[in-house]
């Protein structure tokens, strides 16, 4: 017996297929151990000893493992064919040594394949090696640097930045990036300029467009022309004058394909075109690459996906250009195989580029074995690759330069250009999104791909033809800042600069966006305060290591490690060093240094330039104090008074304009007029939390009455009328038909509600609180009731897909709504659905693996009762009190024990 040791549930099953009773595939679900999330896992002082362990779910899978190789002839380590394959191969045989489970003369093997297919494995099978030890050195010094910058870096976070999370060697750097385009954005000052555009037209009527582009034979440049007088005043001189053609010029150019998919060209396009998040795309394309059931058979549609070369093997290029050949004719297949090579930096070109196993498996025919977003993306995958194997596409290019002597005696040249593509090419099967700007080697005359493929063809024009303006037109433009960076555009950046690997991106931009640091809005990645926050810190006392050039270094480095060409310890060593020397520097910074400092670095977003020129942080309250940063362990990060507590003026961090109108506040702020009923000041103030309504400033001791403002209600937008209403709060709605006790409608920290006895009962807006009659109330508030009775009834699980037979029999899978969220269900085995995967996305395949997993770690275990001591047994100490147990002291303390560990413990080093 051969036991074979593969990384997933899915691919296990396809493998154990194809090999046949002689052999025993075991998943072995990812890693099998890592660093524990405490200090301590790398010891520098110690050569850097790593102290690895394994999770309860890994040990079943362990003792799976070590049982099937005590009677078997070999081992074979199959996982995947990147670094952190590699690691887990060696991950396990160092475990398996050191249980001794491992016979004398067993043989141990280490085969890499590129795809799920029958061929593929028995050519791998045929081809073993041993373990790569420099990958593996690698990937040591990749997982201690990433856990000595977080396991560091994180806990002075906390201590000089409460309520930040996290730093990372990557997420860091890839915050920057982000953070440094919003500042970018906020310093960007927007240029008027105007352009000139005219519809022409032939002496036949043939109209085409044109623009101006030189004056006395100066070429313009696109400021040139800055306010729309000037622009008005050449329009003038221009319209209905003798407009003659000077030049014409057409030229042949060529469009040449892009190269295949690597993993993060595929996360950029599938962004663009899909909407997919690199997460998402790379779940999909997981699945994809381990297997799909197709007409019974598992097969695995693409080569694997982590990968940044962009070669394809021989055999799969002749089937591609076979393809070509037969599907659309000769003249689509390119004249010449095309050879690519990557212009990312630090990229591992032995690894294939991703492509379908088998291209002759079309889209249109495996579409209805899979669900949408495998559809979608095998197509996308599928049509890259035969389009790298295509002709280049022709286009003809042509320009027109149009004279006319203006009013003015000046002459004017205008431009027409038009384009028309004279052969596809490449372009019937793929055109990639409008973001990137990568391409493949142009020849002489070749124009980039990423040039506008659209056709626009100008009419026939000869050098001395005389044409017409049928409108002459002065347009007003605006010079726009930089887009925040999509995860596409994000992506390729990261590429770039060689920072991070294809099998990170995904991770690291998840973890930002867990972790609060950045925002999705629109698709463009938003920095959140906090991340600003982070990120000014590492500006101001870690600078060296968010440096791009740093970072992308370090990343040569352990490149130079996985090729034999440097000792892993050697770049631990020198990083080690001078990381210690920084973190030492910053050790006795007091908070408040540490708070100047960011005030200083982020004083243009939290301190913006005022229009009366007075200075940005002085306060708008008791005029005499300076605003700084402030950071609160509870709330985070706000704005306030440095007189405090002498003034109490703060404001939240983003609320530059504290509610929006801090110029027209008064010192106690922005005064709304009056109430009628007792004479005092109703005022909008912003506090840390953000605006609310206060009446008066109270008196004797007593608070002022105080409310906030709703959500989904622009403070701004809050006049005085609805300000009283919202300070009459709490109305009363009437007695209680059934009680007679009160019922009142109010706004609380959970928004609108009413109140009887005890009993809250939410209302849908502020304005029901204001409008909610007795008889209505009543109901809200019998409603409430029967939903509280019903939640110790167990209301049966509400069923939102039907998957089918499970594939290896024993009853259908269903996926259900739960108490606690949606999960898949097979017979007596309930396995929770991750967050971010949408239940009704989920596939056969996705839900095996998921309760195949679930199922490997036996049943839960149910808590036992707790069993009270009698009261006579206790001890009693002198004094007449009891004493504590032993074990209760015990207990004490353990749980002290855990708490200050628990603090003293990062939560997360990046991965």
């Amino acid at each position: 017996m051969n036991v074979v040791i593969v990384e997933s549930a899915a691919k296990a099953k396809t493998i154990n297929k194809y090999l046949g009773s002689g052999y025993k595939v075991i998943p072995s679900f990812g890693h099998v151990r890592d660093l524990p999330a405490k200090n301590g896992s790398v010891e520098p002082d110690k050569d850097f000893e790593m102290h690895w362990d394994i999770d309860a779910k890994s040990q079943k899978i362990i003792k799976e493992i070590t049982e099937a190789v005590k009677n078997a002839d070999k081992l074979i380590l199959a996982t995947d064919p990147d670094r952190e394959g590699e690691a887990i191969s060696w991950h396990i045989l160092q475990i398996l040594h050191q249980k001794k489970a491992l016979k004398k003369d067993i043989e141990v093997e280490r085969v890499a394949f590129n795809a799920v297919t029958k061929q593929a494995i028995l050519t791998a099978l045929s081809e073993p090696r041993k373990i790569d030890t420099p990958l593996v050195e690698a990937y040591l010094a990749r997982r201690a640097l990433d856990y000595l910058v977080g396991f560091t870096l994180s806990p002075v976070l906390w201590r000089k930045l409460p309520g930040a999370r996290s730093a990372g060697r990557v997420q860091s750097v890839a915050l920057r990036l982000i953070c440094d385009r919003e500042r970018e954005i906020e310093i960007f000052r927007t240029d008027e300029y105007w352009t000139i555009d005219a519809t022409m037209a032939t002496a036949k009527g043939e109209e085409f467009p044109a623009r101006l582009n030189a004056i006395n034979g100066t070429t313009l440049k696109k400021l040139d022309i800055k306010a729309g007088d000037e622009a008005n005043a050449i329009k003038a001189a221009i319209e209905k004058g003798d407009f003659r053609v000077v030049s014409t010029d057409k030229k042949a150019v060529k469009r040449n394909p892009w190269p295949p998919f690597a993993t993060s060209t595929l996360q950029m396009d599938a962004s663009r075109k899909l909407g997919f998040s690199a997460k998402q795309t790379m779940q999909v394309a997981q699945r994809l690459y381990e297997g799909v059931d197709i007409g019974g058979e598992t097969v695995g549609l693409i080569t694997y996906m982590r990968t940044d070369g962009v070669t394809i093997v021989p055999e799969a290029i002749n089937a591609i250009r076979g393809m070509i050949a037969r599907e659309y004719s000769q003249r689509y297949v390119a004249p010449f195989i095309r050879e690519y090579k990557t212009k990312a930096k630090n990229a591992q070109e032995a690894h294939e580029a991703i492509r379908p196993t088998d291209v002759n498996r079309r889209p249109s025919e495996v579409a209805k074995y899979l669900d949408k977003d495998q559809a979608r993306l095998y197509e996308l995958v599928w049509k890259r690759a035969v389009a790298s194997q295509m002709a280049s596409a022709e286009v003809e290019q042509t320009t027109a330069d149009i004279e006319v002597k203006g009013r003015d005696g000046k002459t004017y040249t205008l431009r027409a250009t038009g384009s028309v593509i004279q052969f596809e090419g490449f372009l019937k099967v793929y055109e990639e999104g409008r973001d990137e700007r990568l391409h493949a080697a142009k020849g002489k005359d070749d124009i980039a791909p990423d040039d506008d493929g659209s056709s626009r063809r100008l009419p026939a024009l000869q050098e001395g033809d005389k044409v017409t303006d049928r409108l002459i037109e002065a347009e007003q433009h605006f010079t726009q800042p930089p887009p925040r960076y999509s995860e596409a555009t994000l992506v390729k950046k990261l590429e770039e600069l060689g920072i991070g690997r294809p099998s990170t991106y995904a991770s690291t931009l998840a973890v930002l966006q867990e972790r609060e640091y950045v925002r999705v809005d629109k698709k463009r990645l938003v920095p959140e305060d906090k991340g600003r926050l982070v990120t000014a810190f590492l500006e101001g006392f870690f600078k060296r290591y968010v440096e791009y050039d740093f970072t992308a270094d370090l990343e040569d480095k352990l490149d130079l490690i996985s090729d034999g060409k440097l000792e892993w310890k050697d770049v631990l060593r020198n990083f080690w060093r001078e990381f210690t020397g920084s973190v030492d520097d910053i050790k006795d910074l007091r908070v408040g240094e540490v708070l100047e400092a960011l005030n200083e670095i982020l004083g243009p977003h939290i301190f913006p330039v005022r229009e009366d020129g007075s200075d940005p942080r002085s306060c708008p309250s008791c005029k005499t104090g300076r605003l700084s940063l402030k950071i609160s362990g509870k709330y985070g990060a706000f704005i306030g008074c440095g007189n405090y507590p002498e003034c109490r003026y703060t404001r939240q961090l983003g609320d530059v304009n504290g509610q929006g109108d801090t110029e027209a506040a008064g010192p106690d702020g922005k005064q709304l007029g009056y109430d009628p009923d007792t004479g005092l000041a109703v005022t909008l103030r912003s506090g840390r939390f953000g605006p609310y309504l206060q009446l008066g400033e109270g008196s004797d001791g007593e608070k002022p009455k105080r409310s906030s403002i709703p959500k989904g209600v622009d403070a701004g937008s809050v006049d005085l009328e609805f300000a009283l209403k919202l300070l009459s709060l709490p109305r009363d709605v009437g007695m209680h038909p059934e009680s007679g006790k009160p019922i009142t409608a109010g706004l609380g920290r959970y928004g609108p509600f009413i109140l009887h006895d005890g009993t809250y009962a939410n209302v849908e807006s502020i304005e029901d609180v204001f409008s909610v009659g007795l008889n209505r109330a009543v109901t809200l508030l019998a409603e409430k009731a029967a939903g509280a009775k019903s939640r110790f009834q167990r209301a049966k699980p509400t069923v939102l897909k039907d998957l089918g037979e499970h594939p290896d029999g024993g009853g259908k899978i269903e996926v259900l709504s739960g108490r606690y969220g949606p999960y898949v269900k097979h017979g007596d085995v309930n396995a929770t659905i991750p967050n971010g995967k949408e239940p009704d996305t989920l596939t056969v395949a996705e839900a095996v693996e998921l309760i195949t997993a679930r199922a490997a770690k036996g049943p839960s275990k149910k808590k036992k009762p707790v069993r009270k001591a009698a009261a006579e047994t206790k001890p009693v100490a002198k004094g007449g009190k009891v004493a504590k147990s032993k074990t209760a002291t015990k207990s004490a303390k353990t749980t002290k024990a855990k708490a200050a560990k628990s603090k003293s413990e990062p939560a997360d080093a990046e991965t």
